[in-house]
């Protein structure tokens, strides 16, 4: 149980945080970038709730499963398997949570019909912030696969999974709120020469 009682410890003052087993790290340092990445995704889905609480109740409760999964990824990210006696057991993504993503994105991608372009990340309010939490979700992605090619930097593969998965959520979810892909802004290649 998390007990949160004190905001401030000003143990973060010189730049450094700790991870989830102690150690100290720089805030820049690619681990911290790449769990304070999917927070910042997480934030973005919360932003995209506010235009699909009210209108897109089976949207919604995706989004909040994938907002707790967001936490449990930052979670495992923050505490990387050393092979140390933690005292504890972290918390991990598990494959269910990857395949729970895969089966919302058939869901909602069963009313879409197919594209024959790209898409610009515009239609409505609660389409253009989904894509905004997807490129964010995307960047979250590229960190950490960036982290996991380092050797040490053990990092679960399903955290790499899911952060995939989640980006295709949210392109499909982006396009089901424009009227199950109706709505949709399609990219003109050189339109404007």
């Amino acid at each position: 149980m998390v007990v949160l009682n004190k905001i401030y410890t000003k143990t973060g003052d010189k730049g450094t945080t700790a991870l989830g087993n102690g150690e100290r790290r720089t805030k820049f340092d690619l681990r911290v970038t790449a769990y304070g990445t999917v927070d910042e995704a997480n934030a973005a889905i919360g932003v995209a709730r506010l235009h699909t609480a009210d209108v897109f109740p089976i949207l919604d409760d995706m989004l909040n499963r994938i907002q707790n999964d967001c936490f449990d990824l930052g979670a495992d990210l923050a505490t990387p398997d050393k092979g140390e006696d933690l005292g504890y057991e972290p918390l991990r993504i598990i494959e269910t949570q990857v395949s729970r993503l895969e089966s919302d994105i058939d869901t909602l991608n069963a009313d879409l019909e197919p594209l024959r372009s790209f898409v610009l990340p515009a239609g409505s309010s609660a389409s253009a912030h989904l894509h905004l939490a997807r490129t964010i979700s995307r960047r979250a992605e590229r960190l950490t696969v960036e982290l996991a090619s380092l050797a040490e930097e053990p990092v679960n593969p399903y955290c790499t999974q899911y952060l995939n998965r989640l980006s295709d959520f949210l392109f499909v979810a982006a396009r089901w709120v424009n009227d199950k892909g109706r709505a949709d802004v399609l990219w003109v290649p050189g339109k404007n020469r």
